[in-house]
């Protein structure tokens, strides 16, 4: 006795597509519609179990309403000789009004109550033409960055070459700076520490004490200034010649 017509409506119908790469999980959907006004029993299967992995893979779906079923294919090493062969199929049959148990309801259909409808899985590979686009795309829009970051450059940079004994000595002045900057740092912080000291010594020599300890202060903020724009210009200078 022929099966009765699937009741199910399936998107899509024949073929489920799988777009490569297949380096990792490749996800396709399924959408599963029940058009008729009885509750639907469905389950997803495959004749190819371990490399797929279906959610969900079963359940009832409700009169006038679908679900989108997430189909994963599991990574492996294609092959674009190898034809594949894998099929799923969408099972179903119409639940009792009074059902319980889903799975009893499996157990006791008989086989002229089961619908069922097959797809074939198909794998698509990206065309090599299509990837080597990307990367020569790629490539033109990286050599145009850097061509625009070029000709910002000033043109003593752009001509400019060291030799590895000049770039030792920018290196050794850079560190040179920094000891400095952070000695005059040291400086700075013990002055303002003997600035306080004093004013808590004597309240009427506080205010002379502020005026000598400001003076000071602009006198090392102005070093300090100095070799931070000096540590700075260095850097840039370094850091094009590294680029």
């Amino acid at each position: 006795m022929a099966r009765p017509e699937q009741v199910l409506l399936l998107e899509p119908q024949h073929e489920l597509k799988f777009r490569g790469p297949f380096s990792d999980v490749v996800t396709t959907n399924l959408k599963l519609s029940n058009p008729t006004d009885r509750n639907v029993c469905f389950k997803v299967k495959t004749t190819a179990p371990r490399r797929y992995c279906v959610r969900p893979n079963s359940g009832i779906l409700d009169a006038g309403t679908s679900i989108n079923v997430s189909v994963m294919l599991q990574p492996f090493d294609y092959d674009p000789n190898e034809k594949s062969k894998h099929k799923f199929m969408v099972q179903s049959v119409l639940a009792p009004p009074d059902m319980t148990d889903m799975e009893g309801v499996w157990k006791e259909a008989k086989p002229d109550e089961l619908m069922d409808s097959k797809l074939r899985c198909v794998f698509d590979m990206p065309v090599e033409n299509e990837k080597t686009h990307d990367m020569e795309s790629n490539k033109m829009m990286s050599s145009s960055l850097l061509k625009s970051d070029s000709s910002t450059l000033p043109p003593k940079s752009m001509s400019s070459t060291f030799d590895d004994g000049e770039v030792k000595k920018i290196m050794e002045e850079c560190k040179r700076l920094q000891m400095e900057a952070q000695r005059l740092r040291e400086e700075n912080k013990q002055i303002r520490e003997d600035d306080g000291l004093r004013m808590r010594k004597s309240n009427v020599m506080s205010s002379q004490h502020t005026s000598i300890g400001m003076k000071k202060d602009e006198g090392l903020s102005v070093r300090t200034m100095a070799l931070i724009v000096l540590f700075f210009v260095v850097g840039v200078i370094v850091g094009n010649l590294v680029l």
